[in-house]
């Protein structure tokens, strides 16, 4: 699974600080509130891609007419992380997205996708199952922007900004069984649009997750539809995906479409495909080396500067129910 392609790292002194997007969002904010003709109720999608630059346009990000609407989001202070946003430029051309590309350029084989339109089936043990257009869903759930840190079980590093809204609401909204212990994720199926999907027959298409009810119910589970103040890129999961920052980037599923509660333990992409490698909870621990590499220590993109690998990527604190109960006899991978 690893590939450590040949790469030429920028210098630190490169990074946007932090401070920088932030003015640049105000500005935005600015631009946007005196611009009553592109806000207006009639936006279509061809009004969304005059509005995306050549450079954000090279992102693959898709053309929506809510876009504008509902990105960026309000950013939420209760989810900060004390290390800098790692530009956009890397994270929206490194990838890991294997139903397109096996290496780290995903980004270049994204264009026939098309993430809109978009369903998303919430199913199984609950009161209120449903099939989600992306559009009502986008409108029913008040977004917010929160930064997480994310680790890849490759052992690199990033700090990003997602938009989304808690998975947690999700859940509720659809009112789970008693009997509902897990929850499992299915991504989209399309090998005419993904390349990868089309020529990687080892694998087992469609990508399938899963986690138990309680890491779902988490505040931190977030349903991520925005990234950088902007819609998700292609080959950064569009239109959704889940993101779950205490675990291994794996467990988070890109393109969803269908989430399903479930009272069976779901079986998982990676532990189905290599057991011993890539276990169930996958929660990111230092003392738990990968059989072919240490996970005591991380890259950071951009950098390259090695860092020490934080238990829970450093949210031990947030999951203090979840360490003391349902990862209480040490199974944190």
């Amino acid at each position: 699974m690893i590939n450590n392609p040949s790469r030429k790292y920028w210098n630190e002194a490169s990074a946007s600080p932090e401070t920088h997007y932030l003015n640049r969002r105000h500005f935005i904010r600015q631009l946007a509130a005196s611009s009553g003709a592109v806000m207006g109720a009639g936006l279509g999608a061809g009004s969304v891609a005059a509005a995306l630059s050549d450079r954000e346009k090279m992102y693959n990000i898709p053309e929506h007419a809510l876009s504008d609407k509902l990105y960026p989001a309000k950013i939420n202070p209760a989810y900060k992380v004390k290390r800098a946003l790692t530009p956009k430029d890397e994270v929206f051309t490194y990838n890991n997205f294997y139903e397109f590309s096996l290496d780290k350029k995903a980004h270049r084989y994204v264009e026939p996708f098309q993430p809109f339109p978009w369903q998303i089936e919430v199913t199984g043990l609950c009161g209120k199952p449903k099939k989600w257009d992306i559009d009502e869903m986008l409108k029913a759930f008040p977004l917010e922007e929160r930064t997480y840190r994310f680790r890849c079980v490759e052992a690199w590093a990033m700090t990003v900004p997602w938009t989304g809204f808690p998975l947690k609401s999700l859940i509720e909204k659809c009112e789970p069984d008693a009997k509902a212990k897990y929850v499992r994720f299915v991504s989209f199926h399309r090998p005419e649009q993904a390349v990868g999907q089309r020529e990687n027959k080892d694998y087992s298409w469609p990508y399938y997750e899963g986690v138990n009810i309680e890491e779902a119910m988490n505040p931190l589970a977030f349903v991520a539809t925005g990234l950088y103040g902007k819609q998700l890129p292609k080959q950064s999961g569009a239109p959704l995906r889940i993101v779950f920052p205490w675990k291994y980037g794996y467990k988070g599923p890109k393109s969803i479409v269908k989430i399903e509660l479930t009272d069976q333990k779901p079986h998982t992409f990676w532990n189905d495909a290599m057991s011993k490698e890539y276990g169930y909870f996958s929660n990111v621990n230092p003392s738990k080396p990968h059989p072919r590499w240490s996970q005591s220590t991380e890259r950071l993109l951009v950098t390259g500067q090695r860092v020490a690998t934080r238990l829970y990527n450093g949210y031990e604190q947030e999951l203090e129910g979840l360490h003391k109960t349902l990862y209480k006899n040490g199974e944190v991978f």
